[in-house]
């Protein structure tokens, strides 16, 4: 950690030039004794990356900046400010501090925070960020983890993990086993010093992989932002053998999305189905994740298209978890139809039909964007068909 990148007129260099093609200053060379070309350049497309994701790192001066794969793993504010608000307590302790987000994130719900990072130069630019931020009940520890929980040897109101999901011989890994720490392994250890464990996951785990990898699942939170699986939230509680509660969110400019259900439930309910009606409903990322085609249909009293088109519709308008659509018409899927409408342009999507968004475009000559949308889709008696509709504002 080169501190002299701290220096006014460096931060300010930096700051001037977040917009500049970082191969001209490359090739310019550094301005600066105390700094390297190379060090601004890594500072800057940090800080960059930050622009969007971390935009309270972003806005604040004096702050040091990992190298950008750092910020590239971290939670987005957006997320971790979500996570912290379903976890509440006294004390927690983050094994996996990293750039620190998440920490920052519990320093606003929890007296106690105890981040671990075993990268003695990550917990040091954390802890260098913590203090720029404000934040004083931040304690930064470096070293493995599990050790220093057994060294510790205190209780906690809840323990986070959040493992690497980078295998040295693997490359990118998404099972629990081959992420580090392997917390399946771990948890009988972690139960000894918390009866609440907080794991975050990959969007790409299968919700049964996990289940079956970590014992006392009590909730699932499927968190989405602008309909896009970030990621997955595991809360453990010791000795729980209860129904798991999922709960599927989607975080987009306009408000939150939720829908909430016991996943032993989505078994032993049924889907109601029908022909399109007036309004065509699409569930948003997260609830596809979750898998609750069922329990959706009968909570909202909603019917499906088809079993796999996941695709709802009703006769009157609904409040819903996802894009909603007024129906304008219906075609058959045949050339006759589509060369008679004359699509010029069109929002396409496809759910449970043979061919690809791209297949369509090409074969009906049908250009991207515009106010109308196609579903191309299959209905419950399997007639291939095309739902002509008109997108209603959140």
């Amino acid at each position: 950690m080169n501190l002299h990148l701290l220096n006014s007129d460096i931060q300010k260099f930096i700051d001037d030039h977040l917009d500049t093609d970082v191969s001209t200053l490359l090739f310019k060379g550094s301005d600066f004794e105390t700094v390297t070309t190379l060090e601004i350049v890594a500072q800057i497309e940090s800080k960059l990356k930050c622009k969007n994701k971390l935009p309270t790192w972003f806005a604040t001066e004096g702050i040091y900046y990992p190298n950008k794969l750092n910020i590239e793993q971290t939670s987005s504010e957006t997320a971790a400010a979500y996570k912290a608000s379903v976890l509440s307590g006294n004390r927690i302790i983050d094994l996996t501090g990293g750039f620190g987000v998440d920490s920052f994130y519990f320093s606003k719900h929890f007296n106690e925070v105890v981040h671990c990072e075993m990268d003695a130069e990550l917990s040091k630019i954390a802890s260098h960020n913590f203090t720029q931020l404000k934040t004083r009940n931040i304690e930064t520890q470096v070293g493995d983890a599990m050790a220093l929980l057994k060294t510790r040897d205190q209780k906690w109101d809840w323990i986070y993990v959040d493992p690497s999901r980078r295998h040295d011989s693997k490359g990118k890994v998404f099972f629990l086993s081959d992420c580090l720490p392997n917390v399946p392994e771990h948890l009988e250890v972690l139960f000894r010093f918390s009866n609440h464990i907080a794991i975050k996951t990959s969007p790409l785990l299968d919700l049964k992989a996990g289940i079956n990898a970590l014992n006392h699942v009590k909730t699932i939170h499927i968190v989405a932002i602008n309909n896009e699986v970030k990621e997955l939230l595991w809360l453990l509680e010791k000795g729980h053998q209860d129904r798991i509660a999922i709960h599927s969110i989607n975080i987009g400019k306009n408000g939150t999305e939720t829908f909430e259900f016991y996943l032993e439930d989505e078994g032993e309910n049924e889907s109601t189905f029908s022909q399109p009606l007036a309004y065509l409903y699409e569930p948003n990322a997260a609830l596809l994740k979750s898998g609750a085609y069922k329990t959706l249909s009968k909570k909202l009293e909603i019917h499906k298209l088809h079993q796999h088109s996941h695709l709802y519709t009703s006769d009157q308008i609904l409040n819903f978890p996802g894009r909603r659509f007024k129906i304008e018409k219906l075609l058959d899927f045949n050339k006759k139809a589509l060369k008679k409408e004359a699509f010029q342009k069109a929002n396409i999507s496809t759910r449970n039909f043979p061919e690809s968004v791209e297949q369509l475009r090409k074969k009906f000559k049908i250009s991207d964007g515009g106010e109308q949308y196609l579903f191309f889709t299959t209905t419950m008696e399997d007639q291939k068909i095309v739902v002509v509709c008109s997108k209603i504002d959140a």
